[in-house]
């Protein structure tokens, strides 16, 4: 059994996923786009056609699901961070320092009592994520 968190990013993804490959390296597995849909009986809007029905990303070890959704609302991150552990003081710094890049810095990275680097932040898209040092 696994839990891997599925993002809607209601018209973004695209941007999404070049932001996350760039600030996490983020590996993309796949992109299928509503045009591409395999069930013929599915109707779309036109303006649909190019966004991404569905995308899979491996971050480390984990998988990182997103699509554009029905791109008829703003995105709502709230009430959850995603949790990126890293190998070392040098990676969380890097990692840190991307992701926040139009986002907001909520704790900066510093030493705590459970990780040598630690911090919080929420990107430009909204998603709240937690930077440590595994111990």
């Amino acid at each position: 059994m696994r839990l891997e968190p599925y993002l809607f990013f209601n018209g973004r993804c695209d941007e999404a996923i070049e932001f996350y490959k760039r600030a996490a390296g983020a590996e993309v597995q796949m992109v299928m786009r509503y045009k591409q849909c395999p069930d013929p009986s599915a109707k779309f809007a036109p303006e649909m056609m190019d966004k991404v029905m569905h995308a899979s990303l491996r971050v480390g070890g984990s998988v990182l699901m997103l699509s554009d959704g029905h791109c008829d609302r703003k995105a709502n991150f709230a009430g959850f961070s995603l949790s990126l552990s890293v190998s070392s003081d040098a990676e969380a710094d890097r990692v840190f320092a991307a992701l926040s890049e139009g986002g907001k810095v909520g704790m900066p990275l510093s030493k705590t009592f459970f990780s040598s680097r630690f911090g919080m932040l929420t990107d430009r898209f909204g998603v709240g994520w937690m930077v440590l040092v595994q111990a």
